[in-house]
C-alpha cells in the first residue's frame, strides 16, 4: 500500500477516535452532567439575621435551588423555617408579626395564668430566688418557651420528621455544650428544639437541654458551619455572613454587644479560611444595627436584598428561573388530635396537677392556640427550670411527649412598693416557699410595712382538674378621716360633726376549696372567721369603740377574668360573682341578725382605633335578711386602694363616703395611651346607694350620686403610676388622688 494511503488512513482513524470523545461530552453536557449542588450557609447575629430574609428573596428570584441549608442561631431559625417548606416572603411576613419585646420576656398572656399568677405578677416588682438564706438571679431572662411555642406551630407540616436530612430541604444547625464549649451538630431530633438551642444566647434565653447536654447559642463555637455544608454534598456554598466585626471600646457600651464581641473573638479569625472556601460571599452592611434591632427589621432585610444584588451574575449563574419555583406543598391544617399524654416521671408534682395547668385532656383535638396556652399555663407556675415537649407520630393521632425538670428553686423574695390615699406608704415584703408540706403546694406570706400595718398569709395546694384547697389569713389597718358613720348618719346627727377619724382593723382567716369549672371559670366555697374593730378619738369620749365582734361566715364565689392587663386591658371581659352568709357573731353591738350579703362585678373592655380603649364595668350588692350590722355594708369611695370587705371604688367622692346595704353602680373609662405605656383617661361613674335598694324599686331612678375623673398613669417596673382629679356635681369641691405601684 502507498505511504500517503496509509497516512491518511492513520489520520482518518485519529479523527474517528476524536470524534468519539468530542461527540458524546456534546450530547452529555446537556442530558446527563448534573447541575451542581448548591449549599447556603447562614451564620448568627441576632436581630442582624433578619438580612438572610433579603438574601433569600433575590436567590429565588434568581431561580436557585438550595440543595442543602446549614445555620446558627437567627441564621438556623431562619434556615429551619426555610428548609421545612417556607419562602422568603412567607418568612418576611412570619418575622413581620412576630411580636419580638413578647419573645425576648418570654412573654406569657395573662389569661393563661391562674387567679393565683396573676396575683403574683400584679404585686410584685422584683422577685429573687433563695435557696439555703441566700439570695440568687434568674440564669436569663428568658426560658425560650414563647419562641418555642411559635416554632412548633410554624413547623407543624413537618413535626413527625426527626431526620433532618429528610426535611424538604436537607438541613443542619450548630449549638454549643455550655460544659465543654465544643460545637454540637444538630441534624436530627425535634426540630424546634434544635432551633431553640441553636439560638438560646447567653443571658438572654435559658440553656437547652437536649440528650443530655445542656446547649447555648451555637455563634460561641461554630457561627458559619461550611465545613458540614460541604459534608452534606454541596458542590457550591453561598454564605452570608451576618456577625459583627470587632468593635473599638466606645461602640462597646451595652451588655449585649459586649457578649457578642467576647464570642466573636475566635469566630473573626476561623472566618478567614471560611470565606475562602466560600463560593459566593454574602456580607450585608449592618454596622449600624445591634443583635436586638429587632424593631429595624425592614431595614435590614433590605440590606440583605442590597448585599445580595451586588454579586447578582454570580449568583445567576446556578439559578434557573424558568424551571425553578420554590412551591413546596405544606400542611395548613392547624389542628392536633392528642391521643396520649406522656409526662416523665416527677418528684414534688402529681400528673393531675400538670395535665390541669394544660387545660386538656387526652383523646381530645385541640389547635396550636390551646397548645401553647396549656404549656403557657405550665411556664407560668414557674415550678420547672426546664420545659420542653414535642408531638411524635401516634396511631390515629399525635402523642404529646412533656419533658419537664423542677426548679431547685423553692424560695424566693419579693418586694414591692405602694402609695394610695387610704392606706399610705407601704413597703411589700413576701417570702414564698413551694413544696412545704405537699406536692403542688404554694406558701406565701406577705408583710407591708410603713404607715399602717398589713400581712396577708396563703397556703394552697394545686390539683389541677380535681379540687384544690387553701387556707387565707389577712390582717388590715388604717386610720382616717372618713365621710360615714356606717349607721346612715345617725352619729353625725348626736354629735353634729360631718367627718369621722376612725381606726379600722380586719382581722381575717378563710379556709376553702376550689376548682375549675367549664375551664373557664373558677368556682369555689369556704369558711371564714374575721374579727373587726372599729374605734374613733373624735367623739367626746376618750375613745369611742364602735365595733369589736367575731364573725363566723361561710361563702361562695364564681370568678372569670380574660383581662390582658389587670390595669391597662386591651381586651377581655371578667365576672365575679360572691355569696356570704354571717351565720354567728360574738355581737359586740347587741344587733346581730343572721344575714347573707351577695354582689356581682362584671366588666367588660374594647379598644379602637388602635389607641383608644374603653371599659364598662357594672356591679351591685344587696344584703339579705333583717337589718343587722351595718359595719360589713357596702361603702363606696376613692380610688387606687386594694378593696377589703364590702368596699369600693368611687370617683367623685373622697374613700368611705356613702354607705348603705345595697348599691347599684355602673362606670365607664376612655384611656388614651398617647405614647407607649404612658395613658391620659377620662372616668365617670354613676350609683344608687340606699338601704334596701332593690326591694324599694330605687335602683332603676336617676343615679343619686354621680362622679368624674381625668388622670394621667404611667406603666413602671414596680406597677402603674397614676394621678386623678376627680369631681362631683354634688359637692362643692373635688379631690386629687394619687397612686403608686401595684395595689395591695
Amino acid at each position: 500500500m502507498p505511504k500517503l494511503a496509509i497516512r491518511n488512513s492513520q489520520f482518518a482513524t485519529f479523527l474517528l477516535i476524536i470524534s468519539i470523545f468530542h461527540f458524546p461530552s456534546s450530547v452529555f453536557s446537556q442530558d446527563t452532567i448534573k447541575k451542581p449542588k448548591i449549599g447556603l450557609v447562614l451564620s448568627g447575629g441576632g436581630a442582624k439575621g433578619f438580612a438572610h430574609i433579603g438574601v433569600l428573596k433575590v436567590l429565588e428570584q434568581a431561580g436557585v435551588k438550595i440543595d442543602y441549608i446549614g445555620g446558627t442561631s437567627m441564621g438556623a431559625v431562619v434556615g429551619g423555617l426555610y428548609a421545612s417548606g417556607y419562602n422568603a416572603t412567607q418568612i418576611d411576613s412570619i418575622f413581620h408579626d412576630t411580636n419580638f419585646d413578647e419573645l425576648l420576656k418570654d412573654y406569657i398572656p395573662r389569661t393563661s395564668k391562674s387567679f393565683y399568677e396573676k396575683r403574683n405578677d400584679e404585686l410584685y416588682a422584683i422577685s429573687l430566688p433563695l435557696k439555703k438564706f441566700s439570695i440568687g438571679v434568674p440564669i436569663a431572662l428568658s426560658k425560650g418557651m414563647y419562641n418555642y411555642n411559635l416554632l412548633t406551630k410554624l413547623t407543624n407540616n413537618v413535626r413527625h420528621i426527626r431526620d433532618f436530612n429528610k426535611l424538604p430541604i436537607p438541613f443542619v444547625c450548630i449549638a454549643t455544650d455550655i460544659e465543654t464549649g465544643k460545637e454540637v451538630i444538630l441534624n436530627e431530633g425535634y426540630l424546634p428544639q434544635a432551633l431553640l438551642a441553636s439560638s438560646a444566647f447567653p443571658t438572654l434565653f435559658s440553656p437547652v437541654e437536649l440528650n443530655g447536654k445542656m446547649l447555648i447559642d451555637g455563634g460561641v463555637s461554630n457561627n458559619y458551619p461550611i465545613e458540614e455544608i460541604r459534608r452534606m454534598g454541596a458542590d457550591i456554598v453561598i454564605g452570608v455572613d451576618v456577625q459583627d466585626d470587632l468593635k473599638d471600646r466606645n461602640s462597646l457600651r451595652e451588655a449585649t454587644r459586649i457578649l457578642v464581641q467576647i464570642s466573636n473573638l475566635q469566630m473573626i479569625e476561623s472566618m478567614k479560611s471560611k470565606i475562602e472556601k466560600t463560593d459566593i460571599y454574602i456580607k450585608p452592611d449592618i454596622t449600624n444595627y445591634s443583635v436586638i434591632s429587632f424593631d429595624q427589621g425592614k431595614e435590614i432585610i433590605k440590606k440583605g436584598e442590597e448585599a445580595a444584588f451586588a454579586v447578582y451574575e454570580k449568583i445567576k449563574k446556578y439559578g434557573d428561573s424558568s424551571n425553578y419555583i420554590k412551591n413546596i406543598k405544606r400542611s395548613v391544617v392547624d389542628s392536633l388530635y392528642i391521643n396520649k399524654i406522656s409526662i416523665n416521671n416527677l418528684n414534688n408534682y402529681t400528673r393531675a396537677y400538670v395535665i390541669g395547668k394544660l387545660g386538656f385532656k387526652q383523646d381530645q383535638k385541640i389547635d396550636y392556640k390551646q397548645l401553647s396556652k396549656g404549656i403557657d399555663k405550665l411556664n407560668a407556675t414557674q415550678n420547672f427550670s426546664s420545659l420542653t415537649y414535642s408531638i411524635n407520630k401516634a396511631k390515629g393521632g399525635d402523642e404529646l411527649l412533656l419533658n419537664l425538670s423542677e426548679s431547685n428553686n423553692k424560695a424566693f423574695l419579693k418586694f414591692g412598693l405602694h402609695y394610695d390615699g387610704l392606706y399610705k406608704s407601704a413597703i411589700l415584703v413576701n417570702l414564698t416557699q413551694k413544696k412545704s408540706l405537699f406536692k403542688n403546694d404554694v406558701l406565701s406570706l406577705d408583710l407591708g410595712f410603713g404607715d399602717n400595718i398589713r400581712y396577708n398569709l396563703d397556703y394552697y395546694i394545686d390539683n389541677g382538674f380535681y379540687f384544690s384547697f387553701g387556707f387565707k389569713s389577712r390582717y388590715n389597718h388604717f386610720n382616717r378621716n372618713v365621710f360615714t358613720d356606717f349607721n346612715n348618719g345617725e352619729l353625725f346627727d348626736e354629735y353634729n360633726i360631718s367627718s369621722l377619724n376612725v381606726d379600722y382593723s380586719d382581722f381575717t382567716h378563710q379556709i376553702y376549696v376550689q376548682t375549675i369549672f367549664a375551664q373557664k371559670f373558677l368556682i369555689g366555697a369556704g369558711l371564714e372567721l374575721k374579727h373587726l374593730k372599729i374605734d374613733s378619738k373624735t367623739i367626746e369620749e376618750s375613745s369611742k369603740e364602735f365595733e369589736n365582734s367575731n364573725y363566723s361566715s361561710v361563702f361562695g364565689y364564681l370568678k372569670y377574668d380574660s383581662f390582658d392587663n389587670k390595669y391597662f386591658p386591651k381586651k377581655g371581659w371578667s365576672f365575679n360573682g360572691d355569696i356570704q352568709s354571717y351565720l354567728n357573731s360574738s355581737d359586740y353591738t347587741n344587733e346581730f341578725n343572721r344575714f347573707t350579703i351577695l354582689k356581682g362585678d362584671a366588666q367588660i373592655t374594647r379598644t379602637f382605633y388602635k389607641k383608644f380603649n374603653v371599659k364598662i364595668q357594672s356591679d351591685a350588692g344587696m344584703a339579705i335578711g333583717e337589718d343587722s350590722v351595718s359595719f360589713l355594708d357596702f361603702v363606696l369611695g376613692g380610688y387606687g386602694f386594694s378593696t377589703i370587705n364590702n368596699f369600693k371604688h368611687f370617683y367623685g367622692y373622697d374613700f368611705l363616703s356613702i354607705a348603705a346595704d345595697s348599691y347599684i353602680k355602673v362606670s365607664t373609662t376612655v384611656d388614651l395611651e398617647f405614647y407607649k405605656k404612658n395613658h391620659i383617661n377620662f372616668s365617670a361613674n354613676f350609683a344608687n346607694v340606699e338601704n334596701k335598694l332593690f326591694s324599694t324599686g330605687n335602683w332603676l331612678s336617676t343615679p343619686r350620686y354621680t362622679g368624674y375623673a381625668v388622670g394621667y398613669a404611667m406603666e413602671t417596673i414596680i406597677g402603674p403610676i397614676e394621678l386623678k382629679y376627680s369631681w362631683s356635681p354634688e359637692l362643692p369641691k373635688g379631690y386629687t388622688w394619687a397612686s403608686i405601684g401595684f395595689w395591695f
